[in-house]
């Protein structure tokens, strides 16, 4: 199962980032697929990009509601929140376990071999929520200037994806934007650092406490459409599921955590007893596999 869950997030990477002219063009992707919401944190502006962030298209809408109002232009955007909704609805934060290229690269650089590794505070996982209700929908919706025009937060002043996917590569293939460099680029790209070194001593750094994308995916785990559940009369508590969960959580304690990513190691590393079942709907996909399995031998 984690072999065919890093081969889905190497193939899902490459379809958001299926752009490889860039070298050539020296500039982003405008083309028919730009029209696509990426599932993951994928920066717009990346070069190899093919798809749009969701958070950054947010930001987007909002930055120019009031200006639009203003101006007698009324209208809104539903399809980027719509598409983020119904990808929740159905499958809750599974995302950010199998689609995501930054968390990809989080877990490949903590398996980096060094020293013991550290646990996130459970306190600055609510800081992930603060980023979402602020910095992606408030902060540009309200915060506006003398034209009503507010501004994209989180993409500007924090995003390390952004930084890494677009801010740095940008400047290696137009190296005259360097002369526009100021606080802004190097306050993200001291951010970028943070997170890229905090994710070699700890797993999933920025899903844990920072992606507003993660939150919001998050809130749907307990009512998704596909998720995983606790088989009490199966669970022997013995903490098996905390040991190799990359979140921290112990399932049986935590079911339908905001934090789960449905990475699914609990279930198909972790647990000896069929205490956590993979079901979509209510039906329990596991139980199914099972009956296949005896129905072919």
């Amino acid at each position: 199962m984690e072999s065919l869950r890093k081969l889905t997030q190497v193939i899902a990477t490459l379809l958001t980032n299926g752009y490889f002219l860039f070298p050539q063009t020296k500039n982003i992707y405008q083309g028919p697929l730009k029209l696509l919401c990426s599932p993951g944190l994928n920066c717009y502006s990346c070069p190899a990009s093919t798809t749009y962030c969701p958070i950054g298209a947010i930001q987007q809408i909002l930055l120019g509601v009031r200006f639009s109002f203003e101006s007698g232009s009324y209208f809104f955007s539903s399809y980027v929140v719509g598409t983020i909704g119904l990808i929740g609805t159905l499958s809750g934060r599974i995302t950010c376990g199998w689609l995501c290229p930054f968390g990809l690269l989080q877990e490949l650089l903590y398996k980096i071999p060094i020293g013991k590794k550290l646990e996130v505070p459970y306190v600055l996982r609510y800081l992930k929520y603060f980023m979402l209700i602020a910095f992606v929908f408030l902060f540009p919706l309200l915060l506006t200037n003398d034209w009503g025009m507010g501004k994209p937060w989180f993409c500007k002043y924090v995003c390390p994806a952004g930084t890494l996917e677009a801010g740095i590569p940008m400047l290696l293939l137009q190296p005259d934007l360097r002369a526009t460099l100021g606080f802004l680029f190097y306050n993200k790209l001291f951010w970028m650092f943070i997170f890229l070194i905090w994710s070699v001593v700890t797993s999933r750094p920025f899903c844990k406490t920072t992606c507003p994308l993660g939150a919001f995916y998050g809130a749907f785990n307990k009512i998704s459409f596909i998720k995983l559940e606790l088989v009490k009369a199966n669970c022997t508590e013995c903490g098996a599921c905390a040991k190799v969960c990359p979140m921290g959580i112990q399932f049986n304690k935590d079911e339908g955590s905001a934090e789960c990513i449905m990475c699914m190691r609990c279930m198909k590393e972790a647990c000896q007893f069929g205490a956590i079942q993979l079901t979509y709907g209510g039906s329990s996909l596991s139980a199914q596999q099972r009956i296949s399995k005896n129905n072919t031998v």
